[in-house]
């Protein structure tokens, strides 16, 4: 395995932006370049030990199903191949894995959070006001209960260091319009259940899950950014399912226990993980691939 990719220091391409985990580069009017490193964030904060592997394998965990949902909306992903995109061979062959090029599109203002059990912050608000985002649910439901219908929950997208806010659909509709949003509102509800049913045939359980999604010149809605991945998503093991208890998770979770246990103020710097956190959280996230995809 090659070294773990902290930043893609593409030097042929000029750098959009840099987020928490993934590098943006121009290719032309058209296109840009999505480089997912291996970086990790906690907490919204960046660590300084990257995960080996992870980028490659949020990479193509979002690659199936971009191609497995494409029926449903149209999607970031470009026809335009790897070699035109990065001139450099030696650039090209070190990111090849982390890499995707896709068309250049406008991001709406909103995540559109599709939640099928209750969890995390939805559970927090259900045991105050029986409810999740506002939508009211049955009465005495347990912790990671499967609801009786998922449910969406859009949330405003935050600039770095800031924390996304939930909103009701109401307040979407102000944002972008009531027939954009009940366009993103119903594909994303149908996104969510044909990967959840998918994916529960493979041993995962497709919790809840983010989409966003971008308009062309013409406003031809498309798919963008991540797609169900353990980064994106929360998906938990079948075996080990059961309502009541908080079930283990193919993500993250293994590093923001440790780090609980650490005397850190959750802010910058965080501290380096230890090869056993590092090398179990990167075995989480293989495993999420294998199960969902057949292939490491």
């Amino acid at each position: 395995m090659s070294s773990p990719m902290m930043h893609a220091e593409i030097t042929c391409l000029k750098l959009l932006h840099s987020g928490k985990v993934r590098d943006m580069y121009e290719i032309d009017d058209d296109h840009i370049l999505i480089v997912t490193t291996d970086r990790l964030s906690a907490f919204d904060v960046i660590l300084p030990t990257p995960i080996p592997g992870k980028g490659a394998v949020l990479n193509a965990v979002s690659a199936f199903w971009f191609n497995k949902l494409s029926h449903i909306v149209p999607n970031q992903v470009s026809d335009m191949p790897l070699e035109e995109a990065i001139p450099d061979p030696e650039e090209r062959r070190r990111v090849a894995s982390h890499a995707i090029v896709v068309k250049r599109l406008k991001p709406l203002p909103i995540e559109a959070i599709v939640r099928g059990y209750l969890i995390g912050s939805g559970w927090k608000e259900y045991q105050k006001q029986g409810s999740v985002c506002g939508i009211e649910l049955p009465s005495g439901l347990q912790l990671a209960d499967q609801l009786p219908q998922p449910i969406f929950t859009p949330s405003t997208k935050a600039d770095a260091g800031e924390h996304d806010e939930n909103i009701d659909f109401e307040r979407m509709c102000d944002l972008i319009g009531t027939a954009l949003a009940e366009q993103v509102r119903q594909i994303s509800l149908s996104l969510y259940k044909e990967a959840a049913t998918f994916a529960l045939e493979k041993g995962i359980i497709i919790a809840d899950t983010k989409f966003e999604f971008g308009l062309d010149k013409d406003n031809t809605l498309y798919l963008i950014d991540e797609v169900l991945t353990p980064d994106s998503s929360r998906f938990w093991p079948v075996s080990e399912y059961q309502p009541g208890i908080s079930p283990p998770s193919f993500d993250k979770q293994i590093v923001r226990d440790w780090l609980e246990t650490q005397d850190w103020d959750k802010k910058a710097p965080a501290p380096e993980l230890p090869d056993s956190i590092k090398n179990r959280t990167a075995e989480k996230y293989r495993e999420a691939l294998e199960r969902l995809t057949g292939s490491a």
